[in-house]
């Protein structure tokens, strides 16, 4: 393995921890705010960052032609303002084992998307990783109990959840295609700018002065996690390892978030660490090295594919 792609895997894993992290800062900030507001302040502080942060390290960046100005703006309607608002919905009207699922059907989504649109090949092992890595996502939030989501049935709010997979492993997909003009940066910053604008009219009419004022350091310190960990930095790294290894590749990690989001309870919300957990993140790392490995033998061995 490069030192190359293990930096890039080292900034997936800690892109997807620090998305895991996000669950509890939402969890907070949502006390006090609508949650459609906080989806506001979240971007619209990440454009205060990343605007001035793309002007100082890509100067002479490419002017985004008319056709890229409609795919940048697709960006933002799928990754910032479709995902959240569906999102925000299905956690207040889905059960949480429906809503936490969004998280592992994203996976497979995308590397069947990237495998449909962007040709990227996959083979048996990577595959096969992917498929551990989402039963090791989806043991760990139903408890150590799949079977539950056949008890829970169908329902029209699956619909919002569907979805919410589909605009993000769409956002995905169409970043890959941005990035052959555009920097992780640029993508990242542009797709922020336009989602922030479309989330500007929601969060005008669900937030109120009193709402604002109610809320304390911790609401605003989450706010600030939010905007600029997460929807800053980690987006960009997010991003910048689709460019390096691939959507389907990248999406593997997206499992590590039930993961971070457990460690960050216990620490936070004094919630138990289980078993359950314990046999989930092995299924999960086991998953994530099974694609990487993957990986690596069809640099080597072209003619693996399938």
């Amino acid at each position: 393995m490069s030192t190359k792609n293990l930096n890039t895997y080292i900034l997936l894993f800690l892109t997807t921890t620090i998305w895991g992290g996000a669950f509890v800062a939402g969890k907070i900030a949502t006390t006090t705010l609508h949650p459609v507001s906080v989806a506001f302040f979240r971007f619209f502080g990440a454009s205060l960052t990343l605007f001035p942060l793309l002007h100082l390290k890509e100067p002479n960046r490419p002017t985004p032609t008319r056709k890229d100005w409609g795919v940048l703006a697709l960006l933002g309607l799928t990754g910032v303002f479709l995902y959240n608002i569906f999102f925000f919905i299905a956690t207040k009207y889905a059960p949480i084992v429906k809503s936490s699922l969004v998280i592992a059907v994203n996976a497979p989504l995308i590397t069947l998307l990237s495998a449909l649109f962007l040709k990227e090949k996959l083979n048996g092992r990577s595959i096969f990783g992917m498929l551990l890595a989402v039963f090791g996502a989806v043991y760990i939030i139903t408890n150590g109990h799949p079977s539950i989501l056949i008890e829970i049935g169908v329902a029209p709010i699956d619909l919002v959840l569907a979805g919410a997979c589909l605009s993000w492993s769409t956002y995905s997909v169409i970043g890959k295609v941005a990035m052959k003009k555009y920097s992780p940066l640029a993508a990242t910053t542009y797709a922020t700018g336009f989602g922030t604008l479309f989330l500007a009219p929601f969060a005008l009419y669900y937030t109120s002065f009193t709402s604002i004022k109610m809320s304390g350091w911790d609401v605003w310190l989450s706010v600030l996690y939010v905007a600029v960990v997460v929807s800053a930095i980690s987006f960009v790294w997010w991003y910048n390892g689709i460019q390096k290894v691939g959507a389907s590749t990248a999406s593997v990690f997206i499992n590590v978030m039930p993961i971070s989001a457990t460690v960050m309870g216990t620490i936070f919300f004094n919630e138990h660490l289980t078993i359950t957990h314990i046999v989930g993140a092995a299924f999960i790392f086991s998953g994530i090295l099974f694609n990487i490995y993957s990986k690596q033998e069809k640099e080597m061995f072209p003619g693996a594919n399938i």
